[in-house]
């Protein structure tokens, strides 16, 4: 006999399938972790900037009850300045931008029907390198670093995780340039590219122009920071140096992607072909302009009374150029699109409510933004810009949302719960209004920007920051809820379907989820609706 007992067939068949459950495990992860493939890496950065984009808002909420009553302060004196500058970074490059960017990576290659981003793997070296630096961004303020920080190697981190963190940007959009300009499927030319891989181009064209401008400033700052402190100022200086790219029109820059969106949600929601398809196209080159102001590293300035005709045609010519042009092209492409519903019947859904106000947030931002470099109007410096800042910024999260609605569906193949959906749309636009309209009516009685007490003026300053903090806890519930409900819908929902939007364009014509290489077959294209060339005929062909 043998002094070895052998395992029951049952116990030895379930540790078999405990062994085969965590290798599967093991596996998904070691794939999720070196994965080159577009659509995974565009959803991790939709996943982590929805997760940054909770804790930000998180801040903005706290920062809001803070602006209240500064005698009753929730928050230590000294963290308030960090605190600030914390929610402006965040917002913008730890929550937009990679929220934008994700997206129209997983979406655009399936767009213009390659089977895969140009430089895939610069795409992913991108998103590590992106969640890297944010990482670092977010231990340095922990650490009491970021700008006006007391720990010096803290502020050295922030300075240098950013720098990663845009550096990673960069990559993602360089790979999704040459994708929309090398890899669209024949008969697909330029002006025939749908709006989000239109968009993706110009906005990456743009955030290749501007974003090296910034990261230069960070590495300047970075070694005089480490070393002298002498030429920038130090720690205290740093958002006087870097604080153009947390402004608009650099603002603009980073939600050129989401007027794609906007525009495809529009025309896929009207069921019908766009009638001035290349002024949408017109419309978002135009407000890609913002990046010439961006990179000029500083307002241009409107100066007007005590000035002669002469004088007020020479300053008006660079603020017309500057400011209003990248304005022209929101307007031209929220017109646009708005004008696409007019002319179809729409197909009501939460991606167009989410879409569809959204647009019209960043709209009204930026027609805003026009205001501030008027001198004589005296808003620079004061809640004004911040009030800007935060309708485009947060208009951009309610499109971005609208996307994840309107695509997930095809990246993950399961439907969201749309009815459920629909009415956070409308908190997070109620809340867009809040957080943003008390700080420019605020602004117009000299309240300063970023700063949460020394003000008093004729209108009540308790009650529109007590409505500013209500605004920023409803856009941050709508997030947190949004997140939840598609956690929910894309693991458990009920099957999507191919093209559950009855889609125009190629992605809606593969399967859901895409397959790894996206497409069985090369598509061909004749038109800028190749998939409704399709279908049967309508009206409208």
């Amino acid at each position: 006999m043998t002094t070895i007992d052998h395992r029951p067939d049952a116990v030895t068949s379930a540790i078999a399938d405990v062994a085969d459950d965590a290798g599967r495990a093991l596996t998904g992860v070691v794939g999720w972790v070196t994965t080159a493939d577009h659509k995974r890496v565009g959803r991790a950065f939709i996943v982590s900037s929805l997760m940054m984009g909770i804790a930000a808002l998180v801040v903005g909420v706290l920062l809001g009850v803070e602006r209240i009553d500064a005698n009753n302060t929730v928050l230590r004196a000294d963290s308030i300045d960090q605190l600030f500058s914390l929610h402006r970074v965040g917002v913008s490059f730890l929550v937009v931008l990679p929220l934008l960017l994700g997206l129209s990576l997983a979406v655009a290659p399936l767009q213009v029907g390659s089977r895969s981003a140009t430089f895939p793997r610069a795409a992913a070296l991108g998103f590590w390198a992106w969640l890297s630096g944010s990482v670092m961004v977010v231990v340095a303020y922990v650490g009491n670093g970021g700008p006006g920080g007391g720990d010096a190697k803290m502020v050295d981190l922030f300075l240098m995780g950013l720098a990663m963190a845009l550096i990673g940007v960069l990559a993602t959009a360089g790979s999704l340039v040459v994708t929309v300009l090398t890899s669209r499927a024949p008969g697909m030319r330029l002006d025939r590219t749908p709006m989000v891989a239109w968009s993706a181009l110009v906005g990456g064209v743009a955030l290749v122009l501007t974003l090296p401008v910034l990261v230069g400033d960070l590495i300047l700052l970075s070694v005089d920071h480490h070393y002298a402190r002498v030429a920038f100022g130090g720690n205290k200086d740093i958002l006087t140096w870097m604080g153009w790219a947390l402004g608009t029109p650099a603002t603009l820059v980073l939600v050129i992607p989401a007027l794609g969106m906007v525009a495809d949600i529009l025309i896929t929601a009207s069921g019908r072909r766009h009638p001035m398809r290349g002024g949408l196209l017109f419309g978002i080159g135009v407000a890609a302009t913002a990046a010439l102001g961006a990179v000029m590293q500083k307002p241009n300035l409107l100066p007007w009374s005590g000035s002669s005709g002469s004088d007020r045609i020479k300053n008006l010519l660079p603020y017309a150029f500057f400011n209003l042009l990248p304005i022209l092209g929101v307007v031209v492409t929220i017109g646009l699109g708005v004008l696409a519903l007019k002319a179809g019947k729409p197909r009501f859904s939460a991606a167009l409510v989410f879409g569809l106000l959204g647009g019209l947030s960043i709209l009204a931002g930026v027609l805003a933004s026009a205001l501030t470099p008027i001198l004589d109007l005296q808003l620079v410096g004061t809640t004004y810009e911040e009030g800007v800042f935060v309708m485009i910024a947060y208009g951009a999260v309610l499109a971005g949302l609208g996307g994840v609605a309107h695509w997930g569906p095809k990246l993950w193949g399961r439907k969201i719960a749309d009815k459920q959906l629909a009415p956070l749309a409308l908190l997070g636009a109620l809340g867009v209004d809040l957080a943003a309209i008390p700080l420019m009516v605020a602004g117009f009685q000299g309240q300063p920007a970023m700063a949460a007490g020394g003000y008093d003026y004729k209108l009540s300053p308790q009650l529109l920051n007590v409505l500013g903090a209500i605004g920023e806890a409803a856009v941050l519930a709508t997030v947190l809820f949004f997140g939840l409900l598609a956690l929910r819908s894309f693991t458990k929902g009920e099957a999507a379907g191919d093209d559950p939007w009855d889609g125009q364009t190629l992605e809606w014509a593969t399967s859901s989820p895409p397959p790894a290489d996206n497409f069985a077959d090369l598509a061909m294209v004749s038109s800028a609706t190749p998939l409704l060339d399709l279908k049967p005929a309508r009206s409208d062909a």
